[in-house]
């Protein structure tokens, strides 16, 4: 008897760390699962530096340091704006917020910023942001944090200096200080395609930069933007690939080399010669 019920116990003790292990490999695979979306919508930026961001964030770090240079700031106002979107929204476009807070700044409608709708975009956030910036005298000389305190009037008043060396990373290559800094993979369908990816993506290009007549549809697959040195090429190709994932772009090249959707690396595709007047995109044709 004493045996028989040994042995049923160690049955059932078989049994349950069975169940558990085919639990958490259950688990695991859910989470991996989970997970997927998330790594195959990842972008890596490299520049003295690095820096990984999901689609969205890229997106929103890419805008903010393009509405900079249309309103011919120093690389400094870049910094300072994006380690406040960084530590205000994680550089997320947030529907909400303390109080009445919205938006990549988490400005607020209450004290003067703009409508919830204007604060929703990011362009107006960012135009705000620096044009409160410009009236801060002496901003260039700040630290980071003191700077973008002078803006916000947060409680806490230090909390931007830690996104200071992600944002000093953001800004080189953002603004076209290195070659190849900005790399991102999407799997999955695109957002969009064909003649309405091109228009979208043109529009964005003109909104962002400042853009007219540069900006031209190459056919309904694609577009070039002129560029009139290696730094300027740059700052236009990694916005094409940080805005990739939201206007379904499949292909950038700039001189030599050449970043895809798929590969999620910029390769070189020539032998050195290639101009580097302009920078071409293809997006997704319709399927």
């Amino acid at each position: 008897m004493w045996v028989r019920t040994r042995v049923v116990v160690a049955g059932f003790v078989v049994l349950v760390l069975v169940a558990v292990i085919g639990i958490v490999l259950g688990m695991r695979q859910v989470g991996e699962r989970l997970r997927l979306p998330l790594a195959s919508r990842s972008c890596t930026v490299q520049a003295d530096g690095k820096v990984t961001l999901d689609a969205h964030q890229m997106a929103n770090a890419a805008t903010i340091a393009a509405i900079g240079i249309q309103h011919d700031l120093p690389d400094r106002a870049v910094v300072v704006a994006l380690a406040t979107a960084y530590q205000e929204s994680g550089l997320r476009n947030l529907a909400g917020g303390d109080r009445d807070s919205v938006g990549l700044f988490q400005q607020r409608p209450s004290q003067g910023w703009g409508s919830p709708e204007e604060i929703r975009d990011p362009r107006y956030a960012a135009d705000r942001f620096y044009a409160a910036l410009k009236k801060v005298r002496g901003w260039e000389d700040m630290r980071v944090t003191d700077a973008a305190q002078k803006v916000q009037r947060s409680a806490f008043p230090e909390a931007y200096e830690k996104w200071a060396d992600e944002s000093e990373v953001l800004t080189r290559a953002l603004l076209g200080h290195a070659t190849g800094a900005v790399v991102c993979t999407f799997g999955g369908d695109p957002a969009m395609r064909g003649e309405a990816a091109a228009v979208a993506l043109t529009r964005g290009l003109n909104l962002d930069w400042g853009l007219t007549a540069s900006a031209t549809t190459a056919s309904l697959t694609g577009l070039t933007v002129a560029a009139g040195n290696q730094r300027e090429g740059w700052r236009y190709a990694h916005w094409l690939v940080a805005h990739a994932n939201d206007h379904g772009v499949k292909r950038v090249r700039f001189g030599d080399l050449e970043w895809t959707n798929r590969g999620g690396s910029w390769s070189r595709i020539g032998d050195g010669s290639q101009r580097s007047a302009e920078v071409v995109a293809e997006v997704f044709a319709d399927a």
